[in-house]
């Protein structure tokens, strides 16, 4: 269905938005830690994938802000506090140097694994062809993220300006940029803490994107203004 009153500028987020870069862990974890089946061994790869994915999602649940511009670091000690869950359960205990080959591989995985989603380059540049000013509003280490970005009118990367989402002045940073207020402005991304709460306090429209339609987490509160599962959804059928 055709999109009436398009904004006159968008915040995209970057990572599982206009890319796949870190949905669903578990089945790059579950990849690696049978990579690795040997070394584990007698430790089937699906269990320890299992301890790896809870031990980073706790970690991530509490982590600073400083711990995404160190994405490398933080899978170390995420790998290590999986193998210490392990073994205070009275498997066997893991090796660091394991454990930081593990994190390593995980992360050359993740970018060999990376891929623009079907369609988000075209829909980016009919919003362009539009008129509308869009920015990159990404959180990440800067030498990460600028190799992947173009296309945009302004592009804001935690790394590179020391603040990101979900500060205010992320997105207050980004419009002033662009030169418009939280009426004129859509954001867009697949974090409902960063691209829906947090942009609706200012005001701005909130997109969330569910690329693999899973939904709404069950029980949750936030209510995004629009759901989507592509970029190409918000381009007009005349554009498309």
């Amino acid at each position: 269905m055709a999109v009436m009153n398009l904004p006159r500028a968008m915040l995209i987020d970057m990572d599982d938005t206009i890319l796949s870069a870190y949905g669903r862990p578990e089945i790059a974890w579950n990849a690696i830690t049978t990579e690795f089946a040997a070394e584990l061994a007698p430790l089937p790869p699906d269990q320890v994938a299992t301890a790896l994915l809870a031990s980073a999602r706790q970690f991530w649940s509490t982590a600073e802000p400083i711990w995404r511009i160190k994405l490398g670091e933080a899978r170390r000690l995420t790998v290590k506090g999986g193998f210490a869950a392990l073994a205070a359960a009275g498997h066997r205990s893991l090796p660091d140097d394991l454990a930081d080959r593990i994190a390593d591989r995980f992360t050359a995985y993740r970018e060999e694994e990376m891929f623009v989603f079907p369609g988000a380059h075209e829909a980016i540049d009919a919003f362009k062809a539009l008129g509308i000013k869009l920015a990159l509003v990404t959180n990440g280490a800067a030498d990460m993220q600028r190799a992947k970005v173009e296309r945009f009118d302004h592009i804001q990367i935690e790394g590179e300006h020391g603040f990101g989402k979900p500060e205010e002045r992320a997105y207050l940073h980004a419009m002033q940029a662009l030169g418009v207020t939280a009426a004129d402005t859509w954001m867009i991304g697949d974090n409902l803490e960063w691209e829906v709460v947090a942009p609706q306090r200012l005001g701005i429209y909130a997109i969330w994107m569910d690329v693999h339609g899973v939904g709404l987490p069950e029980g949750s509160t936030i209510k995004p203004d629009r759901i989507i599962r592509s970029l190409s959804e918000l381009v007009p059928v005349a554009q498309r």
